[in-house]
């Protein structure tokens, strides 16, 4: 049996999950706002291709804003010219050691 006080902090648990929609990242729900008010062919291909993207991004174990961050590494590259050298670090989210 659970404690009382246990209880009741459960709910917290589920506070910072993300919002899903289909399974799929909550963003995509704008997607089928979008197609539901300007129900087109081509709005269609938009919210299929959305899907599709965000499908692959989760098989790939990132979410959104993980896959944002990924792509800036990408193009930017490990060079960080604003800061100082002293407080410049090496970046995490590169994949190399």
């Amino acid at each position: 049996m659970a404690n009382q006080y246990e209880e009741a902090g459960w709910h917290w648990r589920n506070s910072m999950k993300p919002v899903r929609f289909f399974n799929l990242d909550g963003r995509a729900g704008f997607f089928v706002v979008v197609f539901i008010i300007h129900a087109r062919l081509y709005t269609l291909c938009l919210l299929l291709t959305v899907f599709f993207v965000l499908w692959l991004l989760e098989r790939r174990g990132l979410s959104f804003p993980a896959a944002l961050r990924s792509i800036r590494v990408w193009m930017v590259g490990p060079y960080r010219p604003g800061l100082m050298r002293l407080r410049r670090a090496k970046m995490k989210d590169t994949g190399s050691t």
